[in-house]
């Protein structure tokens, strides 16, 4: 599967890092950050399968994901590179380190772990399969339907992100049901098949709650070389909520 994706090139630039974005998310998520990064380096952010512009499919597993971004590196005639992957595309990101440790050269894992977590986006795949946004003119009319779900204005905005005009009303980009069906697999624990030698990160959010100690000694097992980075202040969205901090661990990371 060739997957959409975003270039932004860095003449003066040796080395590339591609960033892989969570559930229900997209490459323009990543924009700022992607451009601030891209003054350092190529930055190559990717959607997923089943979400943005790539590609639908009924088949989806972590190894199909990171072998997804193995054949893009291919197409893109780029050996080695950086990985940086969130929540989802965090998990995508460590796959891709187990099965392609030739193309990595360093993995940023940004708030997950290969544990098991609770489902917490359940009520979301029933608000998609039961609001018709096909009968909304605006897009306020859908965050209304939205509101009754979820009161948090930020990730509404995050949600409706996933919204394309179509005729009548709107239509969802992602592809719901593959991506529901995969869904407790991808927030089940995660085998590896060897130990992840290639540096690594994990950088999240002191408020998020989804790396915890007793999580850092299991990650410890399988990453030889990992460091471990807190965002103080700042939730499952590191990036978003406090991006200068984020940005200088990833700088930092990288040199």
């Amino acid at each position: 599967m060739k997957l959409f994706h975003k270039i932004y090139p860095n003449e003066n630039a040796t080395e590339y890092l591609f960033i892989l974005h969570g559930l229900f998310g997209m490459l323009d998520n990543w924009h700022h950050m992607a451009r601030k990064l891209s003054e350092h380096f190529t930055v190559i952010t990717v959607d997923q399968r089943n979400h943005g512009k790539s590609p639908h499919s009924e088949e989806m597993s972590f190894e199909i994901m990171a072998n997804d971004l193995a054949l893009l590196m291919t197409h893109l005639d780029i050996e080695k590179a950086h990985v940086l992957g969130h929540s989802m595309g965090g998990k995508t990101a460590m796959k891709f380190a187990d099965l392609h440790p030739d193309k990595l050269s360093k993995l940023i894992v940004v708030d997950i772990a290969p544990r098991k977590y609770k489902p917490g986006h359940l009520t979301y795949f029933q608000a998609f399969k039961t609001i018709d946004f096909s009968q909304f003119e605006t897009r306020k009319e859908a965050d209304q339907a939205l509101s009754e779900i979820e009161e948090n204005i930020g990730i509404r905005q995050f949600l409706l992100k996933n919204l394309e005009k179509s005729d009548p009303g709107y239509q969802l980009k992602f592809n719901l049901k593959p991506i529901e069906t995969f869904y407790p697999k991808m927030i089940d624990t995660m085998e590896f098949q060897w130990l992840i030698n290639a540096p690594t990160l994990f950088l999240y959010g002191g408020k998020s709650g989804y790396i915890t100690e007793e999580d850092k000694l299991s990650i410890e097992d399988t990453f030889t070389e990992v460091e471990f980075k807190e965002i103080a202040d700042a939730g499952h969205w590191v990036h978003a909520e406090k991006p200068i901090p984020f940005f200088e661990a990833v700088f930092i990371f990288l040199h």
